[in-house]
């Protein structure tokens, strides 16, 4: 699919905008009034924005299928995310400025809490302990462990209850299956190998070792007296942006799992602070530097997970209230979106399409009231596969050459 976009870029200087609300998609229910988040935002910001441009769903994946935050993203910045896959310890760790090396394994790890008497997981994220004890935690563990066999052992905190752990060393091979069950109630799962090889076999060995000595030392810590590990995997080669669009990217936000996957995709990362405001502002200090901006809001997605849907009705307000700073300088194209869906009722990521809006001078006016899923149902964008998003953009600023004769 690529090749073909690539053979038809043109060179242009039009500015390009991709907001991402994260897990913006929501359903209506019963038990929320048939209504969703957005629903129920008051954004005026939004709706006059879609009043003047095309709307549709986008499925991040394949249908029916429910995506982590890589595949999402992947999708947005148009790869294939069933091609091009990537481990979520390694986009973790790029975003926490590690230095990957090639034959590193990284993984992304959750504090969790256990049950003392059973060692089931009662909370998978630790209640969200604040991020100082985080790195009180994760100093302790320095402390104890640097190396298992002849692999070096690497542990830095992130935000709140997440922090990543790098093996170093020899003859190692991923991926690892998660040892996060995904669910509470569930004891942790033993670390295995995805397939059986002797690289693949010694990390799970090395990853098994690593829980037995961390483990003990954090027995006394509740609420966060465990750990859990996602995307235990090795740094792939992938093309980045520039390489295949000839685009000078940006990225911009504040959780080190999506500048690291920016960072993967050849985007240059800039220091941003935690507010929709202050990103926004961000995106105009640099507006002369990039002609590619990917700007990441993450709460919408932890409020859909807590299944606290007035506290994403919020979120979505706040990003509303803020949106004129971004507007000041209106870019050639503006696509707003998330990468998947977090319903509020299902209280995690979900298979459902998301809703998104695409502005430029030569969109197609759809004449939408307002940015909901049900406006956006109806839009001329139609149901598509994220990996078309990018592309989309790019046709949008006059970047995207005739095809044929």
């Amino acid at each position: 699919m690529s090749d073909l976009y690539q053979q038809l870029i043109l060179p242009r200087s039009e500015k390009l905008v991709l907001l991402v609300l994260d897990g913006l998609g929501d359903i209506a229910t019963e038990e929320t009034g048939r209504a969703t988040p957005l629903d129920r935002a008051h954004t005026p910001n939004l709706d006059r924005l879609a009043a003047s441009s095309a709307l549709g769903r986008m499925i991040p994946v394949r249908p029916a299928i429910t995506p982590g935050s890589g595949p999402g993203h992947l999708g947005l910045f148009g790869y294939d995310p069933v091609d091009v896959q990537v481990g979520r310890g390694v986009i973790e760790a790029l975003g926490l400025d590690i230095d990957l090396q090639s034959d590193d394994l990284a993984a992304r790890a959750n504090f969790c809490t256990l049950d003392p008497e059973t060692d089931l997981i009662t909370d998978r994220r630790a209640g969200r302990i604040a991020t100082d004890i985080n790195r009180q935690l994760t100093a302790r563990l320095r402390e104890h462990i640097h190396r298992i066999e002849d692999v070096s052992v690497l542990i830095q905190s992130g935000k709140s209850h997440r922090f990543v752990v790098v093996f170093r060393g020899p003859g190692l091979e991923g991926p690892i299956l998660d040892t996060d069950p995904h669910h509470e109630g569930l004891p942790i799962l033993p670390p295995k190998p995805a397939r059986e090889t002797p690289g693949s076999l010694k990390a799970a060995r090395i990853v098994r070792s690593f829980y037995e000595q961390a483990l003990p030392l954090l027995r006394d810590a509740a609420p966060a007296n465990g750990f859990l590990m996602r995307g235990i995997d090795m740094k792939p080669a992938i093309p980045t942006l520039g390489e295949r669009f000839g685009l000078k990217c940006a990225a911009i936000a504040s959780y080190p799992m999506y500048r690291g996957l920016a960072q993967l995709c050849g985007m240059t990362t800039v220091a941003t602070g935690e507010t929709p405001a202050d990103e926004f502002q961000t995106y105009l200090d640099h507006y002369d530097e990039f002609q590619y901006f990917f700007i990441h809001i993450k709460p919408t997605d932890a409020a859909g997970e807590d299944g606290d849907f007035e506290l994403k009705r919020t979120v979505i307000e706040q990003v509303d209230a803020a949106l004129p700073i971004l507007l000041s300088k209106k870019p050639g194209v503006l696509a707003i979106t998330g990468d998947h869906s977090t319903p509020c009722p299902m209280e995690g990521h979900s298979w459902h399409p998301v809703p998104v809006l695409l502005h430029s001078r030569v969109c197609g006016i759809d004449g939408a009231t307002r940015f909901t899923e049900r406006t956006c149902n109806t839009g001329s964008l139609g149901f598509f596969e994220s990996k078309y998003l990018l592309p989309l953009m790019l046709a949008n600023a006059g970047m995207l050459d005739k095809y044929g004769a």
